[in-house]
C-alpha cells in the first residue's frame, strides 16, 4: 500500500501540470462546454490512479519476467533459440499494444485493401518489431555497436520513402513510434536488462539500452513496404464527430462504455503475455511459488491501471485535445500562432504523464547506479519533446512537408552518435519509442487534428499526422547532448581528481 501511495504522488505530479494548462486555456482562449469539462475533470483523476497502478504492476510483474526471460535466454548460449523467442515475443507484446489499434483504426486506406482490414497495418508493425527485437537481441550477443545499425536502418527507411506516396510518409514513420507503448516498453527494456546482467566487461550496461530503439525502427521499414507492394496513396482521414454530453448521466454512461471497451482491449493486450509467462515457467521452474503470486498480484495492478488510464485518457482527454485545437486554430488574425508556443507548453509537461516514461527513467537510473537520474532524464526528455510538438503546431500552421524536418534531424541524431557515450546513445533512441505513447496518442494527436481540421482539413494525414514521428525524434537529439555535457563534466572532475592525487603524492615525496 505504501508503494502504491507513493506511485499515486508521482502521478499526481505528472498529470496535474497538464490539469491546470487546459484548465488556463479554457478560461482564456478556448471556452469548452460543460460536459466536456466534466470529462476531462474525471479523466485527470482516473489518469493519476491509473498511472499510479500502472507503474506499481509494471515493477512487480512485466519487467521481472522479462528481465528474467532474457537472463535465461542468453545462459542457453542458443543462438536459434534466442532469435526465436525474440521474434515470437516482439510479435506478441506489438500486437497487445493498445496505441496500435488506435493507428490502425485512422488510416482506412489500408484496411480497404485486404479482407484482414485493420489487422493488416497490425501484423505488419508486429512482423517489424519482431524482426528488429530479434536483431537486437542477437546484437547484444555478438556486441555490435548499437550506432552502426541504426545509421544502416535508418538510411534504408530514408531511401524506402522514395518509392512511396508522400501521403504515406507521417504514417510510416508515426507507426515506429506508437508501437513501442506502455504494453511494450516495460517488457522489451527488461529483456535487455536480463540479457546484459549475465555479461561481464565493459560495455555490458551498455547493451542493456538500444531493444526499444531497433523495435521503433522495425515498423518504418515494414509499413514503408506495405506502402510499396499495396501501392497505397490518397490517404484519407475520415473525421469523426467529438463526444457530446449535456448533463452528469451521460459524463457517467460514457466512462461506463469506455471502462468495458478498455478492459476488454487491455485483456486482450495481456493475454499473450501471461500466457508465454506460464509456458516459459512450465518450461524452465524459473519463478518460486512466492515470486509466482508476486507477479499474479502485479498483472492484477497492470490491468486494472492500464484499462483505468486508456479510459481516462480517450474518453475524457481526447475531445478536450481535439476541442482546444479547433478553437486554437479558429482565433482570428496572428493569433492562431499561439498554437506554437502553447504546443510547446504542451509538450514540455506531457511527456511525464506518459507511462512507459518513467519505467524507462527508473531503469536507467538503476543501471546506471544513479549516475543518470531520473530527474535528468526527465527533463531532457521534457525539452526534447517541446521542440518537437513546436515544429508539429508550425508545420500544421506552414504545411511544410514532413521530410524537411525528419531528414536534418535524423542526420543530426546519428551523427551524435559519434561523440556521445555508447550508453548514452542506446538510452536517447530507446527514449524516442518511449516519449510518443498513450498520452501522445490520446491528447496531443488530436490536439493537431483538430487544428488541421480548421487549417487545411484535406491535410490532415499529411500534417497533422507526424507529430507522433518529431515526439520520437527530438529525444535522440536532447538526450545524447545530455550525455555528451555527462561526459565533459565526469572528465573534468576525474582530471580535477588526478592533479589532486598527484599534489598528495608530491607532497608525500617532499
Amino acid at each position: 500500500m505504501k508503494a502504491f501511495k507513493d506511485k499515486i504522488h508521482e502521478s499526481l505530479t505528472s498529470i496535474l501540470p497538464i490539469a491546470l494548462i487546459v484548465l488556463v486555456l479554457s478560461v482564456a482562449f478556448v471556452p469548452l462546454d460543460t460536459g466536456t469539462f466534466v470529462l476531462f475533470l474525471v479523466g485527470v483523476v482516473l489518469l493519476i490512479v491509473g498511472l499510479g497502478a500502472f507503474m506499481l504492476g509494471a515493477d512487480l510483474s512485466m519487467l521481472v519476467i522479462g528481465e528474467k526471460i532474457g537472463s535465461t535466454m542468453t545462459h542457453s548460449r542458443k543462438i536459434w533459440l534466442i532469435a526465436l523467442l525474440s521474434f515470437v515475443i516482439g510479435i506478441i507484446v506489438t500486437i497487445a499494444e493498445p496505441d496500435l489499434q488506435i493507428l490502425a483504426e485512422q488510416v482506412p486506406a489500408i484496411a480497404e485493401r485486404t479482407a484482414l482490414g485493420n489487422y493488416l497495418l497490425i501484423l505488419t508493425v508486429a512482423v517489424g518489431v519482431g524482426i528488429f527485437l530479434m536483431i537486437g537481441m542477437l546484437r547484444i550477443v555478438f556486441r555490435i555497436p548499437l550506432h552502426l545499425l541504426l545509421i544502416a536502418f535508418y538510411v534504408i527507411a530514408f531511401v524506402l520513402s522514395i518509392f512511396v506516396s508522400p501521403d504515406f510518409w507521417a504514417v510510416s514513420f508515426d507507426s515506429g513510434g506508437v508501437t513501442t507503448g506502455p504494453m511494450t516498453v516495460p517488457f522489451i527494456m527488461s529483456l535487455g536488462v536480463g540479457v546484459a546482467s549475465i555479461r561481464s566487461g565493459k560495455g555490458s550496461k551498455n547493451d542493456s539500452f538500444g531493444l526499444v530503439a531497433l523495435s521503433s525502427v522495425g515498423p518504418i521499414i515494414a509499413v514503408l513496404i506495405l506502402g510499396i507492394i499495396f501501392d497505397i496513396h490518397d490517404v484519407e482521414y475520415v473525421l469523426e464527430p467529438l463526444t457530446e454530453v449535456s448533463d452528469t448521466r451521460g459524463v457517467f454512461f460514457e466512462y461506463l462504455h469506455g471502462f468495458g471497451d478498455y478492459a476488454q482491449e487491455v485483456a486482450i493486450a495481456l493475454s499473450p503475455i501471461i500466457a508465454f509467462f506460464i509456458l516459459f515457467q512450465i518450461a524452465s521452474r524459473a519463478f518460486r511459488k512466492r515470486q509466482i503470486v508476486r507477479i499474479i498480484v502485479g498483472f492484477v495492478y497492470t490491468f486494472v491501471g492500464l484499462t483505468i488510464f486508456l479510459t481516462g485518457a480517450n474518453v475524457g482527454f481526447m475531445p478536450v485535445g481535439r476541442a482546444l485545437g479547433q478553437g486554437l486554430a479558429s482565433l482570428e488574425g496572428g493569433w492562431k500562432w499561439l498554437l506554437v508556443p502553447i504546443g510547446m507548453v504542451i509538450g514540455f509537461f506531457v511527456v511525464a504523464a506518459e507511462p512507459a516514461v518513467h519505467v524507462l527513467n527508473k531503469q536507467v537510473e538503476r543501471m546506471s547506479a544513479g549516475a543518470i537520474t531520473a530527474s535528468a532524464m526527465m527533463k531532457g526528455l521534457c525539452l526534447g519533446v517541446c521542440v518537437s510538438l513546436g515544429l508539429a503546431m508550425m508545420r500544421i500552421l506552414t504545411g511544410i512537408n514532413i521530410m524537411w524536418i525528419l531528414i536534418p534531424g535524423y542526420v543530426i541524431a546519428l551523427a551524435l552518435t559519434f561523440f556521445t557515450p555508447p550508453l548514452f546513445t542506446g538510452i536517447a533512441f530507446d527514449s524516442g519509442g518511449v516519449a510518443s505513447g498513450a498520452m501522445v496518442s490520446s491528447f496531443v494527436l488530436p490536439l493537431a487534428i483538430g487544428a488541421c481540421s480548421v487549417i487545411n482539413p484535406t491535410g490532415i494525414m499529411t500534417q497533422a499526422f507526424g507529430c507522433v514521428a518529431f515526439v520520437a525524434l527530438t529525444p535522440l537529439i536532447s538526450i545524447q547532448i545530455l550525455g555528451i555535457v555527462y561526459k565533459h563534466r565526469t572528465s573534468s572532475i576525474k582530471r580535477k581528481f588526478l592533479a589532486v592525487e598527484d599534489r598528495v603524492l608530491e607532497y608525500e615525496v617532499n
